[in-house]
C-alpha cells in the first residue's frame, strides 16, 4: 500500500482546518450531504429512506440525513487524526472501501463528488486557505479508497 508523505506542517494545518468544520459535525455533515444529494441526484439512490425526499428543507430535517452526516464527519475526523501513521490511516479507510464496495456497492466516483463538496464549504465558510490546506487530506483518501476498490475488483 502507498504510504502517505504529509509533512509535519501539512499535518498541522490540515488538522486544525478540519478542526473549524468538525466542531459543528453534524450540521456541517448535514450541509455537505444535502447539497449532495440536491446537485447530484443520483447519489440518493443508494440511500432508500432519503428516496422520498425532494425538497433541501425537508432533508435538513431528516434525522436519518442528520445521522449519517455526522457518522461521515467521524469518520474523516478519526483520518485526519492520523494523518502521521499511514498504518493506522488504512486501518481506518480499508474497512470503510471494502464496505462500501461490496456490500453497499457505492460507485467510487461518488467519494470525489462528496469530498469537493466538503472543500466547497470549507471554503464558504472558512475561506480559500482553509480548503487549500485539506485538499491533500481529501485526495489522499479518494486515492486510497480507489485501491481498495480495485483490489475488490472493480
Amino acid at each position: 500500500s502507498s504510504t502517505m508523505s504529509f509533512s509535519e506542517a501539512e499535518v498541522q494545518s490540515a488538522r486544525s482546518a478540519w478542526e473549524k468544520m468538525y466542531v459543528d459535525a453534524e450540521d456541517n455533515g448535514t450541509a455537505v450531504l444535502v447539497r449532495m444529494f440536491t446537485e447530484h441526484p443520483d447519489t440518493k439512490s443508494y440511500f432508500t429512506h432519503f428516496k422520498g425526499m425532494d425538497s433541501a428543507e425537508e432533508m435538513k430535517q431528516s434525522d436519518q440525513i442528520r445521522g449519517h452526516g455526522k457518522r461521515v464527519f467521524t469518520t474523516i475526523n478519526d483520518m485526519v487524526q492520523h494523518l502521521d501513521n499511514s498504518e493506522a490511516f488504512c486501518g481506518i479507510v480499508t474497512p470503510l472501501g471494502k464496505k462500501h464496495a461490496t456490500q453497499l456497492k457505492i460507485d467510487p466516483k461518488n467519494f470525489r463528488v462528496i469530498c469537493d463538496i466538503i472543500l466547497q464549504v470549507m471554503e464558504e465558510k472558512f475561506g480559500g486557505d482553509c480548503k487549500a490546506s485539506f485538499e491533500k487530506v481529501t485526495n489522499e483518501i479518494c486515492t486510497h479508497l480507489n485501491n481498495v476498490y480495485k483490489e475488490e475488483g472493480w
